[in-house]
Order: structure tokens, then sequence, then C-alpha cells
């Protein structure tokens, strides 16, 4: 059996935070305003994945009121959904991350992005595609107020394999 996810994600850009994006510290003047790291990319996964399984969301199991997860690396909290998602029997098939940003290019990032993101969830690197587009100057994207991620993820039941 075959369940797909689709995950969504904002926060706002901020200075004196740094820029997290798929796990890797990406220079930029500017940061991500959030309880965790804010790595709006992670999040958007994280959301897809669970979401494929009808586990609800990121805020369901990673709430913002728990101090514990005050300035958390989300590749914790994307290795924690990963192993549940494989203790319902499920592993991923691929995933695919869009991150919409005026700035920074993301583009020199985009093959480590791929392969820490590989590395977390333990699956090889031809099963993550990350992609980085613009919305033109468009909303608050395109005024440079805050950087939005979409994912999706296909999971493939173990039993069926």
């Amino acid at each position: 059996m075959f369940r797909i996810g689709q995950g969504y994600d904002v926060h706002k850009l901020t200075p004196d935070r740094d820029l997290w994006i798929c796990g890797v510290k990406i220079p930029h003047t500017l940061g991500l305003l959030g309880h965790s790291d804010a790595d709006v990319a992670i999040h958007a996964l994280c959301d897809a994945l669970l979401g494929a399984l009808a586990l609800g969301d990121i805020g369901k199991h990673f709430p913002d009121s728990d101090p514990q997860y005050k300035g958390i690396d989300s590749k914790i909290l994307l290795g924690h959904v990963v192993r549940l998602i494989r203790d319902h029997g499920y592993d991923l098939c691929n995933c695919d991350i869009t991150i919409c940003a005026e700035a920074p290019k993301f583009r020199p990032h985009i093959d480590t992005m791929r392969s820490t993101l590989a590395e977390v969830m333990a699956v090889g690197i031809d099963q993550v595609s990350v992609k980085a587009t613009t919305t033109e100057k468009l909303g608050f994207t395109g005024r440079q107020e805050g950087i939005s991620s979409f994912a999706v993820c296909l999971l493939e039941s173990k039993a069926d394999k």
C-alpha cells in the first residue's frame, strides 16, 4: 500500500538568527524566527510524512509550548518522525521539497541539503529532491519578510515489499 503526504510551512525572516534550511546553515544576513531552529523545509517535510499516515502535524508532536523543543535542531525532529513512520510499517519511497524565497540563492547548497536529509532519513540521495524558487518579488516572500516551503512524500508499506 502507498500513502502520499503534503506539508507546508512558513517562518518570518529576522535579524540575529541563523538561517537553517534542510539541515544546512546558509550564509545570510537574516535567519528564520521560530521556537526551534525554524528550518522551514524540514518542518514542511515532517508535516508531509506525518500527514501521509494521518498522524497529525508537527505541532501535535513537537508543540512550541514545550520548552524541550526551544532552539532544537530540526534534524532531530525529522529523525523522530522517520522512526515513527517506520514503526508504523512504512518506508519512504521519495520526497520532493520546494523552498520559496527571494534571497539568498540556494542552488549552491542544494546538493548538501539533499545529502543531509538523506543521511538523517537513512535513504538514498536519489529519494530526496530539493528545489528553490522565487515569487518574482510578490507577496511576503517577495518582500523578503519570510520563507515558505512545500513538501510531498510517498510512503510504501513494508508489508508490500
